[in-house]
């Protein structure tokens, strides 16, 4: 995939594209609907299959109070577009100036020449331009006379819920991880580099991988606080884990930390300087204990809950298997 941030990045122009536009934040089933159909569409007009997104996320611009926890970096994002069979990004830099662009101008300059859209696939919800002035009539009347074709999808919805980056944050807030999960089309998960915590749980509790904090200007969604069954990739490996997101009241009040105690750990050095935590299942709030030894003895129970949750698991997909087969 061909990752370009202006169309001069291009060695030669695009002879024709099928293009999407929009941030993309999550990549969930919603956004994978729509990179399912550009997919389909360029493969049979034999044009290169195109999403335009942009960087950083509007609102970060034009009204920072109001910006929303990412649910993906760029590159995380940028790679779920990757497998969904994409063969071109175009990550514009969002500015002021590109904010003030009317509809029209933003149509003829990305679209008709930059990536001389031979269709444009959107949601049902799409605006674009000055002060989201334009809507998909807009976009149908602006492409009426010319070689694009609008074709707009329908909202999409997953048992009951509509599909949508804002109601996974929501759903996140309120630590219903799973159901963020059937959204996204996988679980909900947060990745970073590990960094050395305070010692606490190699000396007094249990031994745990720390995420480091994320950047404040744009900072990650993260889960209600609490202590959830999950799976953490590190080092090439999946393991099965629980993990804790707190301030760890128990030893004073501490900045928000996300740190996971692999279930299979057997000792030695884990050879790696990242990783991704992927909540399965809420198990409990977090809450202040007496002591360590309290803490160490709940903990325990956790870790006994969840590989209870991962045999159950286990024998599900295994029952889903047997009937594939």
């Amino acid at each position: 995939m061909r990752i370009i941030r202006e169309t001069a990045d291009l060695r030669e122009p695009l002879s024709s594209s099928v293009v999407t536009i929009g941030n993309f934040d999550g990549v969930h089933l919603g956004h994978q609907a729509l990179l399912g159909r550009v997919l389909e569409r360029a493969r049979a007009m034999g044009a290169t299959a195109a999403v335009l997104t942009f960087d950083p996320h509007p609102t970060y611009v034009l009204a920072p109070d109001r910006a929303p926890k990412l649910l993906t970096t760029l590159p995380e994002k940028l790679n779920l577009i990757e497998a969904a069979g994409i063969d071109l990004v175009w990550v514009r830099p969002f500015t002021r100036a590109l904010s003030a662009m009317s509809p029209a101008e933003f149509f003829d300059d990305a679209l008709a020449h930059g990536l001389h859209a031979s269709a444009v696939v959107v949601g049902l919800n799409f605006r674009f331009g000055q002060r989201q002035a334009g809507d998909v009539n807009t976009l149908a009347g602006l492409a009426r006379g010319t070689r694009c074709e609008v074709d707009v999808m329908g909202a999409l919805t997953q048992r009951g819920q509509m599909v949508s980056s804002s109601r996974i944050r929501e759903l996140a807030e309120l630590g219903r991880v799973h159901q963020a999960g059937r959204l996204l089309g996988r679980p909900f998960s947060v990745s970073g580099a590990i960094v050395a915590g305070l010692g606490i749980g190699r000396s007094q509790t249990v031994p745990t991988l720390n995420l480091a904090p994320f950047d404040p200007q744009a900072p990650r969604q993260l889960p209600r606080t609490g202590v959830y069954v999950t799976w953490t990739q590190v080092a090439g490996a999946t393991h099965q884990s629980v993990t804790n997101v707190g301030r760890k009241p128990t030893f004073g009040e501490h900045e928000l930390t996300v740190e996971s105690f692999l279930l299979d750990y057997r000792g030695g050095h884990i050879g790696a300087d990242a990783m991704e935590v992927q909540f399965l299942h809420r198990l409990r709030d977090e809450r202040k204990f007496p002591d360590a030894a309290a803490l160490k003895a709940q903990i325990i129970r956790d870790a006994q809950r969840s590989n209870a949750f991962f045999r159950r698991l286990g024998v599900i997909q295994h029952g889903r298997q047997d009937r594939m087969e």
